[in-house]
């Protein structure tokens, strides 16, 4: 048994977002330390490094040794204390987040589940020596450092637990290789593109994507990439930018030829939507 120790680190600057670090700290618990029952307003997990004891959620009592995790949640009560002859020795981290609930529960971690065991997991214990680390230097941006450690934590909670993305247990193989794909020319459309490069990129033979595709879309990868260009074009031809900016912005470095295309889309050139739109909003304001 080591010499009861114990010490925190604040987040300086603590932000408003999705999921923040609040403070990290370590402890070498004496012999049946207890804490609560007590109710928090933010989340608190407990890392046990070595030795034993019992948390207590929901009426429940779960036996915690060296790699395990318990997670408080905010509003539920709880409490947990060390053994007697090998008292805990663990890390913790506060946090709270728009989404803390929404990403625990993504790994399955609940109120009802609300332990993790990740024995021989060393990314997971240099993780939060880093984050105690970022903040008890506090220097400017420290909240970011902590936020991106945390994040990396609750993906090695995924791997240990091997959850798959909330979708990729029931849904359709073939309907997420297609949402792949969408994501993939949503986010390309300004590049030149081919069938070949998004099949080669993804994985994927051209002929099985173009068929699943279309399967699933009713469109041609190819339509599909010039129904994005085209709706997007609309949306820039609001914007003080020239014909040929626009036709670069979505993915088309000959000017003539995207407006040959936006008007077989629209049936009307871009200069002349572009009018349209003008007379429109002065209709509108008269």
């Amino acid at each position: 048994m080591g010499t009861p120790t114990h010490t925190v680190s604040l987040n300086p600057y603590p932000g408003t977002g999705e999921l923040v670090v609040l403070f990290s700290g370590y402890a070498q618990t004496p012999a049946r330390h207890k804490v609560g029952p007590q109710l928090l307003d933010y989340h608190l997990v407990h890392y046990v490094i070595s030795g034993k004891g019992t948390f207590r959620c929901r009426g429940r009592d779960y036996e915690i040794t060296e790699g395990g995790h318990f997670f408080i949640f905010p509003s539920e009560l709880s409490s947990y204390e060390s053994d007697e002859q090998e008292p805990w020795q663990y890390l913790w981290i506060g946090f709270k987040g728009s989404r803390a609930d929404e990403l625990l529960a993504e790994l399955q971690i609940t109120p009802h589940q609300p332990t993790v065991s990740t024995t021989g997991n060393r990314k997971i214990t240099v993780l939060f020596h880093k984050i105690a680390r970022v903040l008890k230097e506090g220097q400017p941006f420290c909240d970011l450092q902590a936020g991106a450690y945390f994040r990396l934590v609750l993906a090695e909670y995924g791997k240990q637990l091997k959850v798959l993305p909330s979708r990729s247990s029931s849904a359709d193989p073939g309907q997420l290789q297609v949402e792949q794909a969408v994501r993939w020319l949503n986010l390309q459309y300004p590049q030149p593109i081919s069938i070949e490069q998004m099949a080669h990129t993804l994985g994927y033979h051209r002929s099985y994507l173009s068929k699943i595709f279309k399967q699933h879309t009713g469109m041609s990868p190819m339509q599909f990439l010039l129904k994005i260009r085209m709706e997007r074009a609309r949306i820039l031809l609001r914007e003080p930018l020239t014909i040929e900016q626009v036709a670069s912005s979505v993915g088309f470095p000959d000017a003539l030829y995207f407006s040959k295309q936006f008007k077989k889309w629209f049936g009307s050139s871009p200069t002349r939507y572009r009018e349209e739109q003008a007379e429109s909003v002065y209709d509108c304001q008269y």
